[in-house]
């Protein structure tokens, strides 16, 4: 026995020695190596640990199925979903925004995106453990507070990447978001269609993923400079804290002066004069507001509208197949923005009213039918011609003003496009105005887009014509002329040539 387990030790010892080999050595180093160089790029780990944040933060496989969540094991009636709960959110979501919006810059971005995974995870545990109508009221504040805390994950990268960088890191950033949104929704529409899973275990398997997110949001790096709520004229973040901690309050009271909140107020107004002095850059941001107020209606009451035509009691549900299918084909259209060559200055308010004109089609097709199918696929058509726009829109904006006017024209559109929308669930929707049903407010809704697609196609068709107009009266080049270039170039010798000859 004693040479059995002396053999085993011999083995054992041999088996470690194996493993610390020259090669097994090169191979751990080489790992290390590359994790270190990683953590030191100045933009590879911040983005790599955001993507990682985004895909699971967004990958919520009960997602799709909450109205049949709360309309069936919640036991609250249709009504109460549509013309009491969900309005809270709406209106929640645009008190909070404001707030939300300044203190993302002022605490850096980390916090902010902290707090949002903190909140997922509150949603979760609110929809698998809490059944008083009084926690699903405050189940709708609290997801306010994620989707108001959404700016801080769009802006974060920004803070912490070289600008050379942006358009590579933000191409991640998104693709990693819309990849956890599909990846959620087609694993809740699997174990729902395959595995028979109840609605309560979804929420469980989503309230995972959403811890999994919170970790992960604690190990991003804190950024190190501020958009508009600047410290000093060249002095970062981290050498206010160094000199606060050495010299006491001083320089920490420095930050809250009035000379720096005076030359933050005067960056935000010239970013805003920047930014709407413009009558182009103006009508962009009118589409913008006046468009993502009607797809954000539209996108919270869709899951009613389903279960109105086909009741989930009664019913296969399908609504995580039709989110995953709606968002790649959004998705692509996005993606398409990108590779469309035309004079968006000339064509761009047209494209606007035309693709609006398709919106109000399919809003109003999803009103009036009574076949699922064929309201999921104006949906489908809804949401893509939606993200196509928005892409063009935003890209549009972008590419005529810096990061820190970017940034403030996207949080102002932002909020004007929920204040309407706030108007739109005031009036339509809450139960003290006119509070309709869920196949009026469609209708109403198809409307809307209809006055947005006339108003653009106007507008549009104006453009066209003065374009054209314009080019007519220019004078035809003569094309068996030589260019003006040439010309001159012919005339210096000759110049020359006549003063050399000239008479003195």
């Amino acid at each position: 026995m004693l040479r059995k387990s002396g053999t085993g030790l011999l083995y054992t010892s041999q088996q470690n020695i194996s493993l610390n080999t020259p090669k097994q050595r090169k191979k751990v180093k080489g790992r290390m190596k590359c994790w270190g160089d990683m953590r030191r790029s100045d933009w590879v780990f911040p983005t790599a640990i955001l993507s990682l944040y985004g895909f699971f933060a967004n990958c919520r496989p009960a997602e799709p199925f909450l109205t049949p969540y709360l309309v069936g094991p919640k036991n609250i009636s249709e009504e109460v979903v549509t013309n009491y709960l969900f309005p809270i959110w709406t209106y929640s979501y645009l008190s909070l925004l404001c707030p939300i919006f300044l203190l993302t810059d002022f605490l850096r971005y980390k916090p902010i995106i902290v707090t949002q995974g903190l909140f997922l995870v509150i949603n979760y545990v609110l929809l698998c453990f809490a059944n008083s109508l009084t926690a699903m009221t405050y189940l709708q504040f609290n997801f306010a507070m994620v989707t108001s805390t959404e700016v801080g994950y769009f802006s974060y990268i920004y803070s912490v990447i070289p600008p050379e960088r942006y358009q590579q890191a933000t191409g991640y950033v998104r693709s990693a978001m819309l990849t956890g949104y599909t990846f959620g929704a087609t694993l809740g529409q699997l174990l729902i269609s395959l595995a028979d899973t109840s609605y309560f275990h979804i929420n469980t398997i989503t309230l995972g993923l959403m811890g999994v997110a919170l970790l992960i949001s604690l190990s991003l790096p804190m950024p190190k400079k501020r958009l508009f709520f600047k410290s000093g004229s060249g002095v970062s973040v981290d050498t206010l804290d160094e000199e606060a901690s050495e010299g006491g309050k001083d320089t920490k009271e420095r930050c809250f002066a009035w000379e720096n909140l005076k030359r933050s107020g005067k960056q935000l107004w010239e970013c805003l004069r920047v930014s709407y002095s413009s009558m182009k850059m103006l009508k962009w941001s009118l589409w913008w507001a006046l468009a993502t107020a009607g797809y954000g209606q539209v996108f919270n009451y869709v899951q009613l509208m389903w279960d109105h035509i086909e009741p989930s009691s009664t019913s296969s549900v399908y609504n995580g197949g039709v989110e995953a299918v709606c968002t790649l084909v959004g998705a692509a259209a996005a993606f398409s923005v990108g590779h469309i060559r035309i004079q968006w200055g000339m064509w761009g308010e047209l494209s606007l009213g035309v693709f609006s004109a398709i919106g109000a089609g399919c809003v109003f097709l999803m009103g009036l039918t009574k076949n699922i199918w064929l309201c999921y696929t104006g949906y489908a058509i809804f949401k893509a011609s939606y993200m196509f726009l928005i892409t063009m829109t935003m890209f549009q904006i972008a590419v005529n003003l810096s990061m820190e006017c970017y940034a403030l024209t996207f949080g102002i559109n932002t909020f004007f496009a929920l204040t309407l929308q706030t108007i739109l669930t005031a009036v339509v929707v809450d139960n003290s105005a006119l509070g309709l049903d869920i196949v009026t407010q469609f209708l109403v809704y198809g409307g809307y887009y209809c006055i947005i697609s006339v108003l653009f196609l106007t507008q549009g068709v104006y453009t066209v014509c003065k374009h054209c107009h314009e080019s007519a009266d220019r004078p035809p080049e003569n094309t068996d002329r030589p260019p003006q270039e040439t010309l001159e170039k012919q005339r210096v010798p000759d110049t020359q040539h006549a003063k050399e000859h000239s008479i003195p």
